[in-house]
């Protein structure tokens, strides 16, 4: 038995068509055309809509353009057909909101009509079995180049269409975070240009700019994004919602930092980026935790003393200036003792416990506290000021070990 050569596949197959499949074929064209558009209205739900606008030019030259394409194509000897309207009509459906599967059904629809109406004329005209087995081959190549054409103008359009919504996101964070605040008209207006919904309360969520890249791709799909300074600021919608901070802590992850401000109105995100650059801030010189994410509401005491700071040390000279003519020694020991003390609410058992000292120790110490600060430790609103005094110089909460 001799060897039989391998079939050649040939892409585009409507170059093997002999000349007289045309001739059968172009009379057909302007009823032909008529009729797929009209197929297309029918079977695809998404096009049963007048033919009026863009939308009706879009769908009437792209019929007519690919029959027409087909034909002369066939005539040139097979040369590529112009991509440039099919690119357009994937470019269309981005802007129109439909999925690429309604073009190209569409395609499919008109390519069934197109063999059904071409194989009928091929017949009439005498064209040959094989001839006709090549033109349905043809058909349905050809409507597979315009399809990937389509997909190309798609992905094309689908690529721009998020970068300018990108943009405009980033201008919206920009007017949100603006201080004084934008006006509200140029804020909503933005807001739908850039398909984002303002939320009724936002939060400011706020890290160091060298750790910005890794951060943002792990925020969540809603947040919006702009550097402002040396930090990098995502404004999160809807801050109350189940999950949030969970995701927050994978984005930061355990070596990194970053600072979540207050839920705020939108028109307040000024102010709620502001308390998270404190708190980075505060982290930054040791006042707060070094990693993780920060939440402001934890850290507002501490906040409130570094806004006027040298109110603060007025309060800190003033409330425990009793304790300053001390050695460094009993200084430290009876500062710790008097945070213990306002901490445990004077409950002379957890001073001990706190302290890791005997309760006869705390006695001792307590008693040394009230020759030098008097009836102020009985004053509901000196002990509250004691407690702010030593806040301020990071002794409320007495250091682990002290052994008396």
């Amino acid at each position: 038995m001799g060897d039989t050569a391998p079939e050649v596949f040939e892409p585009r197959p409507w170059r093997r068509l002999p000349p007289d499949a045309v001739a059968a074929m172009r009379p057909q064209l302007p009823d032909l055309a008529r009729e797929i558009i009209a197929a297309i209205r029918v079977e695809v739900p998404a096009y049963a809509r007048p033919l009026k606008g863009p939308f009706g030019r879009g769908l009437v030259v792209g019929v007519e353009e690919a029959l027409r394409q087909f034909l002369d194509g066939i005539e040139a000897g097979g040369s590529m057909p112009r991509s440039r309207v099919y690119v357009d009509l994937g470019r269309g459906e981005v802007r129109a909101g439909r999925g690429l599967d309604v073009l190209l059904a569409a395609y499919r629809v008109g390519a069934r009509v197109a063999w059904r109406r071409f194989s009928a004329g091929g017949v009439a005209a005498g064209l040959e079995p094989t001839t006709l087995y090549l033109l349905a081959e043809s058909i349905f190549a050809y409507i597979d180049e315009l399809s990937a054409k389509s997909a190309e103008g798609y992905a094309l359009e689908q690529s721009a269409a998020a970068g300018e919504r990108r943009a405009q996101r980033q201008r919206l964070a920009r007017l949100l975070l603006r201080d004084p605040p934008a006006d509200p008209l140029d804020v909503e207006e933005v807001a739908r240009a850039a398909q984002w919904r303002l939320p009724a309360t936002l939060s400011a969520f706020a890290f160091p700019e060298p750790e910005s890249e890794r951060i943002v791709t792990r925020l969540p799909a809603d947040a919006i994004v702009d550097p402002v300074g040396a930090v990098v600021c995502a404004l999160l919608p809807d801050p109350e919602r189940a999950g949030l901070r969970a995701q927050l802590q994978h984005a930061v992850g355990p070596r990194h930092v970053a600072a979540l401000g207050p839920a705020v109105a939108w028109g307040d995100a000024a102010l709620s980026l502001a308390r998270a650059r404190a708190v980075l801030q505060l982290a930054a010189e040791g006042g707060a935790p070094g990693h993780g994410v920060l939440d402001a509401a934890d850290h507002t005491t501490a906040l409130l003393l570094r806004s006027d700071r040298r109110l603060t040390q007025e309060l800190v000279r003033a409330r425990l200036a009793p304790l300053a003519d001390l050695a460094a020694g009993p200084r430290t020991r009876l500062t710790a003792t008097l945070a213990a003390w306002l901490a445990a609410q004077g409950r002379l058992q957890a001073v001990a416990e706190r302290l890791h000292v005997h309760p006869q120790t705390v006695r001792y110490r307590l008693a040394q506290l009230r020759e030098l600060f008097g009836d102020a430790l009985d004053d509901p609103q000196r002990r509250f000021e004691l407690e702010l005094a030593l806040r301020a110089e990071g002794a409320f909460e007495p250091a682990a070990g002290d052994a008396g």
